[in-house]
């Protein structure tokens, strides 16, 4: 019989921009066996509507049963908010991590009581976001800025693209000319831009987001089900839905372990 502590985990996004939580999962739990699909022929999530997003992320869960995995990180903010809540339903024993907009540690760090929240249309305008701000920011003064294409040149793999400097600079000075000297990364793509935010921000100015929480939530559940691995972990193995070429091409420059890439047909 086979030992349940060393399936591997299974984690998911609209596109490439989960790898930065899958980093925090593999930097953490080192000896996890991880999988990770990325639906990029559907991206961005962002402006498609809960029904569809629901209906790709049920596409994939039931993958990810497929392949054994013991668990499921949703590693995309808008997924979780379509999503989240529907497969909670349908698997209610299956080990299940979400993402959400890191409000509470930055009503925490911010000085100045203005907090900048750069992220997805579909993620600002959810209830849970609104929830959210209700239960932590009632004392803070939140700016939320819309990020419409911002997911779609980080897929393209060139981070340090002029348009796409361009384009993150006229969302972000917005938010430090609004006073912001916290700012939350509301989308997993977006702490690939640090490098670039750095340059734009001044050096007091705080970048929060929530990969390191999600890694640690997903430690807590596996180790409450007794399911933490013994190692060693197998090649993580990727899946796309998109262009798997492209896909091979880009993934050196996100992803410095080694791996296997397939398509993804569902």
């Amino acid at each position: 019989m086979a030992d349940a502590r060393q399936a591997p985990v299974g984690v998911f996004d609209s596109g490439v921009g989960g790898l930065t939580v899958l980093a925090e999962i593999q930097q953490l739990l080192p000896r996890e066996s991880l999988l990770y699909v990325s639906d990029g022929g559907h991206i961005p999530y962002g402006e498609k509507s809960p029904a569809f997003i629901r209906e790709r992320c049920v596409a994939v869960a039931e993958f990810f049963i497929e392949q054994g995995a013991k668990a499921l990180v949703m590693a995309c903010n808008t997924a979780t908010v379509a999503a989240m809540a529907d497969l909670r339903e349908r698997y209610p024993r299956w080990p299940l991590v979400g993402m959400e907009p890191a409000v509470k540690p930055a009503a925490a760090a911010t000085r100045s009581g203005v907090v900048g929240v750069l992220a997805t249309t579909g993620t600002l305008q959810s209830a849970k976001f609104a929830a959210l701000l209700d239960r932590f920011a009632s004392d803070i003064h939140v700016v939320t800025q819309p990020c419409p294409g911002l997911v779609e040149l980080i897929e393209a793999g060139d981070l340090q693209a002029p348009a796409l400097e361009q384009l993150l600079r006229n969302y972000v000075e917005p938010l430090l000319a609004a006073g912001c000297d916290t700012l939350i990364l509301g989308c997993t793509h977006y702490p690939f831009l640090r490098p670039l935010l750095s340059q734009m921000i001044p050096a007091d100015v705080s970048l929060i987001d929530t990969g390191a929480a999600v890694a640690r939530q997903l430690q807590r559940l596996l180790q409450q089900d007794h399911l933490l691995a013994e190692g060693p972990a197998a090649v993580t193995r990727f899946w796309t839905s998109a262009n798997a070429e492209h896909f091979r091409n880009i993934l050196p420059a996100l992803w410095q372990n080694s791996y296997i890439v397939q398509s993804f047909q569902r």
